[in-house]
């Protein structure tokens, strides 16, 4: 056997799994046909959204469906003939939007969230990467009265879920965030929220560590997984023999012949952000928009206006109409914004009922699932690679984890 544990993926997800297996004394090998966190990881939003249990799978998407998907000013878009060629996923994330399930989805996401800052915690003091982050919580607004009254609803099932939020007038977020223009009929300010500056260098960071502590790092495309001899085979050029693999792919995990994870309704939201380099300084910390639907969080490399979400297949192009969209609400939020410096679309990995992937595949005893976090790879990351590196030595995780199970019920 060449290695304890071979992990396919090199995003957050994936490079979390391989050095908390590490970290555990496991032999690792990483593999990935690209550098480390170079995909979804690369462009997300930055934020360490421990706040974020609610699920895209709420009431009211059944109640504005048609201007949400229809509408020219919508966070929302949907490529139809896209839904109309995957109707049961469509008909699966609808049935998860009733007001009983949501608020079930909603408290298995919790679970996980609350213990995400002690899974990534431990993986930043041993790489030494606490300085990318930035512990200055985060802001959100909303900019219309009727948004306003809203958001009751939505901010009373976090309380009920554990979540810290503090209310915060109009004047006080002005005072916050200075550079905002757009009106403010109210705020909120989740204080343990913390932003990454640099997404792909918390990742590099991550699997630098992972290869000095003798993992070995990967470099091509694992076609195929066969469990066989008491072990699994990654067919990825040169056959990798390993005790057991991780299915760590985000968005492109069903490609992986053989591991099981073609039975999974992995689908995609397209997330896509614009850069402005040398614009951090419009904000000090993530401010979300909720009407808007994205956030502008300040980096290293600039300002990123990150978010809004496109249900489309991984193989279409660009929606040119959703960079528009961020760069006409970016001006709306903080004024005269000059060009974009760079434009990203990314593959956020979702599943019907918003919850991830994380468990040994149903038949495959020697398979571990570790994709479908949607918009919250960043964040849940951690926590997966600690849940993946016990399910690797092969003991039951402290926490009960069959809400996330491959084979479960996804409507």
């Amino acid at each position: 056997m060449d290695h304890d544990l071979a992990v396919i993926g090199a995003g957050v997800v994936g490079v979390s799994c391989a050095l908390w297996a590490r970290m555990r004394g496991l032999s690792v090998a990483l593999i990935d046909p690209e550098e480390p966190g170079a995909g979804t990881s690369y462009g997300n939003a930055g934020t360490i959204a421990t706040y974020g249990c609610l699920p895209v799978n709420d009431p009211s998407v059944l109640r504005g469906l048609p201007g949400l998907v229809f509408g020219g000013d919508s966070p929302l878009a949907l490529d139809w003939g896209h839904a109309l060629r995957n109707p049961l996923w469509m008909l699966r994330f609808l049935a998860n939007c009733r007001a009983r399930r949501s608020d079930e989805i909603a408290g298995h996401l919790a679970m996980l969230l609350v213990q995400a800052d002690a899974g990534l915690n431990p993986l930043l003091e041993e790489a030494g990467a606490e300085d990318l982050l930035v512990p200055r919580g985060q802001l959100t607004v909303w900019s219309t009265r009727a948004g306003a009254a809203e958001a009751d609803l939505s901010l009373n099932r976090r309380r009920a879920l554990g979540v810290e939020i503090r209310e915060v007038s109009p004047r006080e977020a002005r005072e916050m965030e200075p550079g905002l223009v757009l009106p403010i009929e109210r705020a909120v300010h989740f204080p343990a929220a913390r932003h990454v500056v640099d997404p792909q260098g918390l990742v590099r960071r991550l699997h630098t560590r992972f290869v000095e502590m003798g993992g070995e790092s990967v470099r091509a495309r694992a076609e195929r997984v066969e469990e066989r001899d008491g072990g699994v085979t990654v067919y990825a050029g040169d056959d990798i023999r390993a005790g057991r693999v991780v299915i760590a792919s985000g968005a492109f995990s069903r490609r992986v012949a053989g591991a099981g994870a073609e039975d999974v309704p992995l689908g995609t939201e397209r997330g896509y952000h614009l850069m402005y380099a040398g614009e951090a300084g419009r904000v000090t910390r993530p401010v979300g928009w909720a009407e808007g639907g994205f956030y502008a969080t300040p980096m290293a490399a600039g300002l990123r206006l990150a978010g809004t979400v496109e249900i489309a297949s991984l193989d279409k192009p660009a929606n040119r109409g959703r960079l528009a969209y961020l760069a006409r609400k970016g001006r709306e939020m903080l004024g005269d914004l000059p060009e974009p410096t760079s434009e990203w679309l990314g593959y956020r990995p979702t599943l019907p009922d918003s919850l991830p992937v994380i468990g040994v595949a149903p038949g495959k005893e020697r398979v571990i699932h570790a994709f479908g976090h949607q918009h919250l790879g960043l964040t849940l990351g951690g926590i997966t690679g600690r849940i993946v590196a016990d399910l690797a030595e092969g003991r039951a995780p402290n926490a009960d984890i069959s809400a996330y199970a491959p084979g479960r019920r996804y409507s």
